[in-house]
């Protein structure tokens, strides 16, 4: 018999999916709140709990650990990211020119290093970054996107490489707080790298 009236109520298990995601969202969104105003090695599963209003143990129930609460929370940075250079406004996202694409794309992967950087490099491993995680892989492929559209030839994957491998968290935050660089010469490194790789505004990959 069709129901009248208003939509079909939610049964049981999607209601409880619905509220284990905005649970998860308000955690994270406090975690990420904690992170902002006091940095990354304050953060604790007391105070994202407090800042949350739920007990400790739904914090740990949620993520396991602290290790576990930094994870998702480097994927939730990485997510929101994602979705901005994919489908954003120019000239990070589509409509701009594929060079100033690539430029937008290094200068908000650095301006984004104070909270992200130190979030990811938390939630990395010792080893440094992990090459075949999906991030990673849609990173280089983004950046292989960009440069063809930008004319460039030769050996795509592996330029992609060297482009992504000067955007990883760890070695922008020891040239900013280890060598004390700031994120301007960080952002005009990057512009002379893609540069030297596109030919400028006219894509065409300079001879090595």
């Amino acid at each position: 018999m069709e129901r009248r009236g208003g939509p079909l109520p939610l049964n049981g298990n999607e209601s409880e999916r619905r509220d284990a995601a905005r649970n998860r969202e308000l955690l994270l969104d406090a975690a990420a709140g904690i992170v902002a105003r006091r940095g990354v090695e304050n953060l604790t599963m007391d105070d994202v709990a407090r800042a949350a209003g739920v007990g400790k143990g739904t914090v740990f129930r949620r993520f396991g650990n602290r290790a576990g609460l930094m994870q998702a929370l480097a994927d939730q940075t990485g997510r929101d990211f994602q979705k901005a250079f994919m489908s954003g406004p120019p000239p990070l996202g589509p409509g701009a020119p594929a060079w100033e694409r690539l430029r937008a794309f290094g200068a908000a992967s650095i301006n984004r290093l104070e909270v992200d950087g130190r979030v990811v490099r938390a939630a990395g491993s010792p080893g440094g970054a992990d090459h075949a995680h999906p991030t990673q892989r849609l990173v280089r492929l983004h950046l292989i996107v960009l440069l063809r559209e930008a004319g460039v030839q030769g050996d795509l994957e592996l330029a992609a490489y060297q482009l992504a491998a000067f955007l990883e968290a760890g070695l922008l935050l020891h040239l900013s707080e280890d060598r004390g660089m700031p994120r301007s010469r960080l952002i005009e490194a990057w512009n002379v790298l893609v540069e030297g790789m596109t030919g400028g505004q006219d894509g065409r990959l300079l001879d090595q």
